[in-house]
């Protein structure tokens, strides 16, 4: 995407197969351009969530694919909160949120170890790996990737970032590797603890010196009006983002997305994005194209 003011977004059902080489023409200097670039993907549970959810997450790991084979370096850090709940329920346990965060007591902590690591990790590292042996499944616990500590005590073990080692990261991508990371991170003590997907991209961005963080979730940037699709907002910078928070015109779970960007802008990474991961190939459209899908903050 330009780094200067974006065209009008590409509509994806536009494209056929006529316009396809003008579309890797446009293509050919970004593909230059970020090659060997860190970008690191929040694959939020909302985007893998709904009924055409097996056909998501195929879109999905066919463009991380196709990151890693123009020469990018792709990191996937991936939420699961849908999927939590869902277990939750068939489990006869009822979910308790405070201010939007899950209460976690030991047992919905070792639902969501189970769901995060044990599910939804695997089947983005299968999806990716029909296409080559390219992805490696990680949990923050691993080589002592995330360290967290107790976000608040009233929500039990939902942790929050105390600090990134990229080490064991770095050493996957130097091998032409596909990290995929869940959001289980531990204390010094060896206690684990649950941490905010949008959180945990950040602060990996941040420490791998990323050039891009992508965040895809359920809605398609954001908008000046959340009501109105028209609205959306394609260009921001951080001042900018921040502002609109203090003016309530980007509110509820939107918030906390952008206050990652803006975090991780300041801590260095190139530009951050809001994009629909539920439509196809938005990822590619989004680092590929001039217009872009969603919002692109910038420093």
């Amino acid at each position: 995407m330009n780094d200067g003011e974006k065209s009008m977004p590409v509509d994806m059902k536009s494209l056929s197969a006529d316009n396809k080489a003008s579309i890797l023409i446009e293509a050919l200097p970004y593909i230059k351009r970020w090659s060997q670039k860190v970008v690191v993907i929040k694959y939020g549970g909302n985007a893998m969530a709904g009924s055409d959810e097996a056909n998501s997450l195929v879109s999905f790991a066919k463009d991380i694919v196709i990151l890693n084979a123009v020469g990018m370096k792709p990191v996937v850090v991936h939420g699961g909160g849908p999927q939590i709940g869902e277990l939750m329920e068939k489990l006869g346990k009822i979910p308790e949120f405070i201010d939007g965060h899950r209460v976690t007591d030991r047992e919905t902590l070792d639902i969501a170890r189970m769901v995060l690591v044990g599910k939804v990790n695997r089947d983005i590292v299968s999806a990716i790996n029909l296409h080559g042996p390219l992805a490696v499944g990680l949990s923050g616990e691993d080589g002592g990737l995330i360290k967290a500590e107790a976000k608040n005590a009233r929500l039990g073990y939902v942790g929050q970032v105390v600090s990134v080692d990229p080490t064991l990261v770095e050493g996957l991508l130097h091998q032409g590797l596909i990290p995929v990371i869940a959001t289980i991170g531990s204390s010094e003590g060896g206690q684990a603890y649950n941490i905010n997907a949008d959180a945990v991209a950040a602060s990996l961005a941040g420490a791998l010196n990323a050039e891009k963080l992508v965040y895809l979730t359920d809605v398609s940037g954001v908008r000046r009006d959340v009501d109105d699709p028209e609205s959306l907002i394609s260009l921001l910078s951080a001042t900018e983002a921040k502002e609109l928070i203090e003016s309530k015109v980007i509110s509820g779970g939107m918030v906390p997305k952008v206050e990652s960007c803006i975090e991780a802008v300041n801590k260095g990474v190139g530009r951050a994005h809001i994009l629909d991961g539920r439509v196809q190939h938005a990822l590619l459209v989004e680092i590929f194209t001039d217009g872009g899908v969603g919002t692109m903050v910038t420093p």
